[in-house]
């Protein structure tokens, strides 16, 4: 179903971009200063990476604070970009966002950024196509649970019929057992 707004109509026109070769520290500064979560890197406006708060958290798991001012951001940023068209509808846009899991969209054309899609412009222009997309989310997440507590039958805690553990116990054909007894079976 189309809705008949763009992407180029919505999209941030004044992102915050930066070389690659800036370091993680200075990328993080200019983030802070800028109140973004991202970073576009470019280079002669060709896009070549983006820079988000989830990978500066897994270069902070990996190194020291005083390490981020040697590492340069195109080292830890996601490479393998999905972008959207500023023509495309922005249900298209929204379905891209849940299906990758991502919460910003570069728009280009041939590679030039020429703005970013984030979930605030959506939100701003139709706040309940985002309630419609956590639902889906909800939805899904439900389906998971019903799947599991469907394997793995009904559970408790006591004692493993099998080794003695006390633990949490699977019911498994009438026999109440512990996870790594079921494994074992």
């Amino acid at each position: 179903m189309q809705i008949g707004v763009k992407v180029g109509d919505i999209m941030t026109r004044d992102f915050i971009s930066a070389k690659p070769e800036i370091s993680v520290l200075k990328a993080v500064k200019l983030m802070v200063k800028k109140r973004v979560g991202s970073l576009i890197l470019q280079e002669k406006d060709i896009l070549k990476g983006i820079l988000t708060e989830k990978d500066i958290m897994w270069a902070l798991s990996k190194k020291s604070k005083k390490d981020l001012g040697k590492v340069k951001a195109i080292d830890i940023c996601t490479r393998k970009i999905t972008t959207i068209r500023p023509s495309a509808d922005l249900q298209d846009a929204i379905r891209l966002m849940i299906k990758k899991k991502y919460r910003r969209l570069p728009v280009t054309i041939k590679k030039r950024v020429i703005g970013l899609l984030t979930e605030k412009d959506v939100l701003r222009i139709q706040p309940e196509l985002f309630e419609i997309a956590h639902e889906n989310y909800s939805i899904k997440e439900e389906g998971e649970k019903l799947k599991r507590v469907k394997d793995q039958e009904s559970f408790k805690e006591g004692i493993c019929e099998e080794c003695g553990n006390f633990d949490i116990l699977y019911n498994i054909d009438g026999q109440l057992i512990c996870e790594s007894c079921k494994e074992a079976m």
